[in-house]
């Protein structure tokens, strides 16, 4: 009944999204909505006017929280508009709202940014329908152990204060939704030459919406060709580009999917890679400002679609939505059940198995498919973050990453592959090659401008990327008090920029410990040679104010390493275990205490 439909309030669903997950949950609320047969909006929170909020009666706000307890990029503008300081306590006193969050607990910041946006709208006048959902990682079952109870309650209360919802039929599990967009073929004559990627203009600098396509210029592998683990010394022309970074900063890179895969995608759902389309919006969602108009499906599938990731458990729900095999609808309806979290773990997340190899496993349903919801099935490929390893000072008009091949064995027959870290490796810059479209946004790090602060940075493995270009930038600048401690397996095997920490040691610039884990009997890592330093850090933390960077890829690591710095504040400042770890939260605050890490 439409009057009834019209009588119910319409849902707001806004996110803020750093890897997509956010984006995957926001929608799973709306298509629950859509459902119920509500009407309903989703975007990311960038995208809304904030102070439309006034005027808004029904919201889910849903965001993750990344680095050191930050707002995720696509929400930092609504974040700096809520909390200022003029807004009038009070102003959103007709919104109901419920606010869900993405975190993980291995991090100290957990849910932060979900905690804080709870409270705040609260402060503003909100009424909150339920108490913040804190989801997380760590779980066994994921976030969804957080999420669907919390879902369930939330739809409890819209229920209970808008009781005409209750004579509402809902659509059926079973039965598809629309697609958000419809896909138009261009026949061969009306086909335009599609400008594949909007190039960046002079005029503005690069960004996620208009990246720079920088040349590679070399890709070396900088660990012994024996050794385990394939790391590679990157470095991108970007000239032309009108790319500044300083030290900590960070490069994005949108990765592709690799030429198989595109062809095997396109083999499955019978599409011409070489048609053209246009796309249209059903309902109010934007068509993706990435793909140009009109589109082939190559740079669709290439460049868009990200078919080689682990699918989420939406997947198999609109999956199952299609199906009309029964063998193949039961599985599908198991993996996108409650019941059937532990049986889809096993399936996809521990042996990291792909989307494109689950639409292999369901030939019956993977027929059935429209071209039409592809760009719900699928969502849309992430860029990555790399530290930036080099300073504009010495290599002008060039940017470096140090970049670890992500390549791994689970019970699945074909090992594992990152797929950013397995494109760059196959380039080839001596074949002039693909253009790598990039752009750069502040890091977390932020290094003292005064020429007399020492700094001790430790950053084993990998995690010395972002150390290398500060300390280019701090010696070009003649900053010579400058600590390193780096960690690695082997003297001759991982030690990456060795050479060049030795010409700096030389000429008095860089004092530098090692710790080789591998290379005698009993292991030693960074920390150990931490705490067989305190003396010297005590003196250079407590008389000459150092600050104190760490960096790495370990869960362990900076947790160790914190740890080993209260040791020696405690051994050489005599102080109480309460009052070093007085003194680090201090540092912190103060930023003589940094960390950057990632998983």
């Amino acid at each position: 009944d439409s009057s009834l439909i019209m009588s119910s309030p319409a849902l707001l669903v806004l996110y803020g999204s750093q890897t997509g997950t956010a984006q995957d949950t926001a929608h799973r609320v709306a298509r629950q909505a859509q459902r119920r047969r509500l009407k309903v909006r989703v975007m990311p929170l960038d995208r809304y006017n904030p102070a439309e909020l006034i005027s808004e009666v029904l919201v889910v706000f849903v965001c993750s929280t990344t680095g050191q307890g930050d707002p995720p990029d696509n929400m930092k503008t609504f974040w700096r508009f809520l909390f200022k300081k003029s807004l009038p306590v009070g102003s959103l006193n007709r919104l109901d709202c419920a606010v869900l969050g993405l975190g993980d607990s291995s991090y100290p910041k957990f849910n932060f940014v979900a905690k804080k946006l709870h409270k705040r709208l609260e402060q503003l006048g909100g009424t909150m329908l339920v108490p913040v959902g804190l989801a997380d990682d760590q779980h066994d079952l994921g976030p969804d152990a957080v999420i669907d109870p919390w879902l369930s309650a939330f739809w409890e209360k819209v229920l209970v204060l808008n009781p005409s919802l209750a004579d509402v039929v809902p659509l059926r599990e079973d039965e598809p939704l629309p697609p958000s967009f419809t896909f138009h073929f261009l026949d061969a004559e009306t086909k335009r030459t599609a400008d594949p990627v909007r190039v960046h203009s002079d005029r503005t600098a690069p960004s996620e919406s208009c990246p720079f396509p920088a040349r590679m210029l070399s890709n070396r592998r900088v660990t012994d060709p024996f050794h385990f683990q394939d790391v590679r010394l990157i470095e991108f022309d970007i000239s032309g580009s009108g790319i500044g970074f300083a030290a900590g900063d960070i490069v994005m890179i949108r990765p592709q999917n690799a030429e198989e895969d595109v062809q095997l995608f396109c083999q499955l759902l019978r599409l011409d890679p070489e048609s053209s389309f246009t796309l249209r919006t059903t309902g109010n969602a934007a068509v993706p400002a990435r793909l140009p108009e009109p589109c082939t499906v190559r740079h669709l599938v290439e460049c868009y679609l990200d078919i080689a990731a682990v699918p989420r458990r939406s997947f198999f729900e609109l999956l199952s939505t299609f199906a009309t095999d029964e063998r193949e609808q039961e599985k599908l309806m198991e993996f996108s059940s409650a019941a059937g979290q532990e049986e889809l773990h096993g399936y996809c997340n521990r042996p990291r198995r792909t989307m494109l190899e689950v639409l292999t496993d369901f030939p019956q349903t993977t027929a059935e498919l429209r071209v039409d919801h592809l760009l719900d099935l699928f969502p849309e490929i992430q860029p990555r973050s790399f530290s930036i390893t080099s300073s504009l000072k010495t290599h002008p008009e060039r940017l470096q990453i140090l970049m670890a091949v992500v390549l791994y064995q689970t019970k699945l027959y074909k090992p594992r592959r990152g797929l950013c870290s397995s494109w760059l490796a196959s380039l080839d810059p001596q074949q002039g090659g693909v253009p790598v479209p990039l752009w750069v946004k502040k890091g977390t790090l932020r290094f003292p401008k005064d020429d007399r602060t020492p700094v001790i940075l430790v950053g084993p493995g990998t995690g010395v990327a972002p150390f290398r270009s500060a300390i280019q930038q701090r010696v070009s600048e003649g900053k010579m008090d400058n600590v390193l401690f780096f960690g690695c397996r082997s003297k001759s095997k991982d030690f990456y920029f060795h050479s060049e920490w030795e010409d700096l040691t030389k000429a008095g610039s860089l004092l530098l410990f090692t710790a080789f884990s591998r290379d005698q009997e009993e292991k030693v890592y960074v920390q150990h040679r931490v705490k067989e330093n305190a003396a010297l850090l005590w003196d250079l933390i407590a008389q000459k104010n150092a600050c104190f960077y760490i960096a790495g890829n370990s869960k362990q690591m900076p947790a160790d390493v914190s740890d080993a710095l209260k040791d020696v504040l405690q051994q050489e400042g005599r102080l109480s275990a309460d009052e070093a770890e007085e003194m680090l939260a201090a540092m912190e605050k103060t930023g003589r205490l940094q960390q950057e890490t990632w998983s």
